[in-house]
C-alpha cells in the first residue's frame, strides 16, 4: 500500500477508534439490497436493469433501535421486512441514521416519522433542501448512543458516512455504498456513478483495516 493511501485512511481510523463505551447486543439485515446494473454480471453501466433496493440494517443496544438507510418507498414492505426480520414495528425504531443522499436509501424515511432522522452534516444539507421530506435530518454527533461511530466514508459522495460498531466481539462496518457490493470490494471499485472513484478505493482500504463484517450498500454482509 502507498504512503498516500496510509495517510488518506488515518482520518477513518481515528474516527472509527473513538467508538464506544456503549454496547451493541444484536444486528440484523432487513433488507439485502441490489444493484440497478452490474458490471460483474455482464451488464453495461448506461441502462438500468432492475429496480434498485438498498440493503438496510438495524442496529441495537441498551436503549436504542438504530436504522440505517430505510430502503422501502411502501410503508406496508417496510414494515412487513422489518417485522418479518425482527418481530419489530415502524413504531419500534428509535432512530434512523441515512449513510447519503442517493434515493434508493431515503426511500423509507418518511415511515418513521417520530424517531430523530440523522446523517453526516453534509448528506442534511443536501437533504434538507426543499420540503422533499416532512421534517430536517440532523447532523449526526461523532458516536451515536455511545455505542456507534461515525465514520467518514468519502468517495460514492463527498459527505457518505459509514457506521462502525462492535458486536460479540467483532468489528461491523455498515458501509452504505462506500462499498456496493462484495465483488465491487474485492477490486476496490467504486459504483459507475461515485463523485471520486479514487477516494473510494482509499476509502475501502481503511474500511479493511477497522472491520471484520461489513454490511455493504448492495449486498449481504461479508467478512473482510
Amino acid at each position: 500500500m502507498t504512503r498516500r493511501r496510509l495517510l488518506a485512511g488515518a482520518p477513518l481510523l481515528a474516527a472509527a477508534a473513538k467508538a464506544a463505551a456503549g454496547k451493541v447486543d444484536r444486528w440484523s439485515i432487513i433488507t439485502i439490497g441490489n444493484l440497478s446494473r452490474n458490471q460483474y454480471w455482464g451488464e453495461p453501466n448506461d441502462k438500468a436493469f432492475r429496480e434498485v433496493l438498498c440493503t438496510t440494517t438495524l442496529i441495537t443496544g441498551n436503549g436504542f433501535r438504530l436504522l440505517v438507510d430505510p430502503s422501502m418507498a411502501s410503508p406496508d414492505s417496510m414494515a412487513r421486512e422489518l417485522n418479518r426480520r425482527t418481530g419489530l414495528n415502524l413504531d419500534d425504531i428509535t432512530a434512523i441514521f441515512i449513510t447519503h443522499e442517493h434515493a434508493d436509501h431515503v426511500a423509507g424515511l418518511a415511515h418513521f416519522p417520530k424517531p430523530p432522522w440523522y446523517s453526516s452534516a453534509q448528506t442534511a444539507e443536501v437533504l434538507n433542501q426543499g420540503s422533499r421530506f416532512p421534517k430536517r435530518i440532523e447532523a449526526a454527533p461523532k458516536t451515536l448512543f455511545d455505542a456507534v461511530a461515525v465514520v467518514p466514508t468519502p468517495g460514492h459522495t463527498r459527505g457518505h458516512h459509514s457506521l462502525r460498531f462492535q458486536c460479540d466481539g467483532k468489528r461491523i462496518v455498515v458501509a452504505g455504498d462506500a462499498v456496493a457490493t462484495l465483488d465491487f470490494w474485492r477490486d476496490r471499485r467504486s459504483f459507475y456513478n461515485a463523485v471520486d472513484p479514487e477516494q473510494g478505493s482509499r476509502t475501502m482500504d481503511a474500511i479493511a483495516k477497522m472491520a471484520d463484517i461489513v454490511a455493504p450498500g448492495h449486498d449481504n454482509y461479508f467478512l473482510v
